[in-house]
């Protein structure tokens, strides 16, 4: 069975391997500067050639698309509706309820928690007051949950607006890169010459585009997906508790 802590360990070492292979081939290009320019005398632009041009900041758009991928992973098993309304809870509930043994039902929600039992254990003590006491405390409780929740794809929605960000950041220091090596020229520089800096401002741009195009698709899903769940669990307290409204 994969376990949030599993993902974590498995997020954590694909990142680490990531940030390796990144650095060990910007290492490279280092120590081999007077090879000639990756994509010159006609040759294609590999993958590895595409992540030394990124530089840092294109390392850190890759570390941002592993971490997006890591929490997508996880959040697709978290939202699971088995995680948010278990079957069997809910059975164990209904049947509880129309036996009348509140007790009991409060025990069920105490120990297997989740978005559904919190809200129902939370109007349960309140059996016996008015209807508004339940309700508020059911909704109170509710609300929090639902906090939780969209707090938890929240950083996903962070990568989607970011990247793009970090992607222009890449972009201006490129150009001022390829701006420093006009200023700094005795005579004028040639195309060649200039091409590291524009290379390097567009490939990020391209990197940050990459990166937040498909996570805001997998954002708007998971956001509609955490709403519909809201409400499902919404209806199911209230339905739950809709006898006590006399």
């Amino acid at each position: 069975m994969i376990t949030k802590a599993k993902i974590s360990i498995l997020f954590r070492v694909a990142l680490l391997l990531v940030c390796m292979a990144l650095f060990a081939d910007m290492g490279f290009a280092q120590e081999g500067g007077d090879a000639p320019a990756p994509g010159s005398g006609g040759e294609s632009m590999t993958a590895l050639d595409f992540i030394r041009y990124g530089g840092l900041i294109g390392g850190v758009l890759i570390a941002a698309s592993v971490a997006g991928l890591g929490m997508s992973i996880e959040r697709a098993i978290g939202l699971k509706r088995d995680n948010i309304v278990p079957p069997h809870v809910l059975d164990q509930l209904e049947g509880l309820f129309e036996e009348e043994e509140f007790e009991e039902a409060m025990t069920v929600c105490e120990s297997q928690p989740c978005f559904l039992t919190n809200v129902i254990a939370a109007g349960l003590p309140k059996i016996g007051t008015s209807w508004e006491n339940i309700s508020d405390s059911m909704r109170e409780v509710g609300d929090f949950e639902a906090t939780k929740l969209q707090q938890s794809i929240s950083y996903i929605n962070l990568i989607v607006n970011t990247a793009p960000m970090i992607g222009l950041f890449g972009t201006v220091t490129g150009m001022i890169g390829a701006f420093q090596v006009i200023a700094s020229a005795t005579t004028a520089p040639s195309p060649k010459e200039l091409a590291g800096g524009i290379q390097q401002a567009l490939v990020t741009t391209c990197m940050g585009l990459a990166v937040s195009i498909p996570f805001a698709f997998v954002y708007f899903y998971f956001r509609n997906k955490v709403q519909r769940q809201i409400l499902e669990v919404a209806a199911i307290s209230d339905e739950l508790m809709d006898r006590f409204k006399e």
